[in-house]
């Protein structure tokens, strides 16, 4: 295990145990991060990793002098992490001064210097997918998650707005700092996109879609809307994780005799999607409501011609790079997949403008950005 220098004056607690495939957004936010902060720490600052147990989020950071790694078994769904994780704090070996939690079950008394990672709204503004129960437990316990931090980071603009509007919080309390694609999603190479359709059986067209499958995510209006499409387009194909609390898309395609044109592979390997994302003609994101939306710049940065809901953080995140439509229009996202298909060069063009807006967005920019929050928790 790394030793920290006696000097180092500032250390850092970031807060990995959601690196885990519970958490695949969340998880993928705290690795990144931590990964590119160590690099940029300065010669008085320090990082210590709270990691889960072993069958964690693939991570395999930096070895470095000033980053230290701490396993805890507390699970933040645990009720006992109020009073575990702050003993663990107090006894680790050099004494932390910063607390940075990545969700908002946390310990609500770290006894540090609080940051929290603030991603969207999604049980208040879909409040028919979510019980009264789950709605409650999520606005108590994010309340005091917010009253515990006394910095937030939010992952967009809009994200940022729907917090001041919900909670009262002052703004100066609330910085914006963007997400950014893994550096492994870039354009790829063709042998990598035959053998990536080879091993899905895909054709050399398709459309596609990844996420999961909750409401919010707008499946049946996709559906609906690719019915319109000739029956000679390209398949459809939807993956990424199934949650089977919501059948809703599987039913729609069998209902519109769409089920020998759509394709549901369901979770995909992560070390397929680059290849997955390259390999597709166009790829469609019909989200209602994202507090950042990563599959779209992911999809950018392989270079893939993207159309994408005009709404939330979308619009932000795509830039001028993304055919946008009408989420609640079916028309709309239907005449916006007709174009992709129809129009070599717009695609070619998209295609050019997705990889320079993905490039925009860097992990670097955003440790360099939550470092300088740290900084500000320190010296206040």
């Amino acid at each position: 295990m790394p030793v920290f220098s006696p000097q180092a004056a500032a250390r850092i607690v970031l807060d990995l145990r959601t690196a885990t495939p519970h958490f695949p957004g969340i998880g993928r936010y705290a690795v990144n991060l931590a990964d590119a902060l160590a690099p940029q720490l300065a010669a008085d600052e320090a990082l210590v990793l709270l990691t889960p147990p072993q069958g964690c989020w693939p991570f395999t950071p930096a070895a470095a002098a000033n980053v230290q790694h701490v396993v805890v078994a507390s699970s933040p769904f645990a009720v006992a992490q109020q009073w575990q994780l702050p003993r663990l704090l107090r006894r680790l070996p050099q004494q932390p001064t910063i607390y940075h939690s990545p969700y908002f079950l946390m310990p609500y008394r770290p006894g540090l210097s609080t940051l929290l990672t603030f991603y969207d709204l999604i049980p208040l503004r879909f409040p028919a997918y979510v019980s009264e129960r789950a709605r409650l437990f999520f606005r108590v316990a994010q309340h005091l998650a917010l009253r515990t931090a006394q910095q937030i980071v939010a992952i967009s603009e809009a994200s940022r707005r729907d917090l001041l509007a919900t909670f009262r919080i002052a703004p100066e309390r609330v910085i914006t700092t963007p997400l950014a694609p893994d550096p492994r999603f870039r354009p790829q190479p063709e042998a990598a996109i035959a053998a990536i359709r080879a091993r899905y059986a895909l054709p050399d067209h398709v459309v596609l879609y990844l996420g999961i499958n909750k409401p919010h995510k707008n499946l049946v209006t996709l559906l609906t809307a690719y019915a319109q499409l000739p029956t000679n387009s390209p398949p459809l194909v939807i993956a990424g994780a199934w949650d089977d609390r919501y059948p809703e898309a599987k039913q729609t395609a069998a209902a519109l005799n769409l089920t020998p044109r759509v394709r549901f592979l369901g979770p995909v390997a992560e070390i397929d999607l680059p290849a997955l994302y390259a390999a597709a003609t166009a790829f469609v994101f019909p989200s209602r409501y994202e507090g950042f939306g990563l599959p779209v710049l992911e999809a950018m940065a392989c270079g893939t011609p993207v159309a994408c809901s005009n709404v939330s953080s979308l619009p932000e995140v795509a830039g001028d790079a993304a055919l946008l439509f009408d989420p609640d229009n079916s028309t709309s996202i239907g005449q916006s997949l007709q174009r992709l298909l129809d129009d070599a060069p717009l695609r070619a063009d998209l295609r050019a403008r997705g990889v320079a807006q993905a490039a925009r967005f860097t992990w670097a920019q955003t440790a360099a950005a939550t470092l300088a929050v740290y900084r500000k928790l320190r010296h206040s």
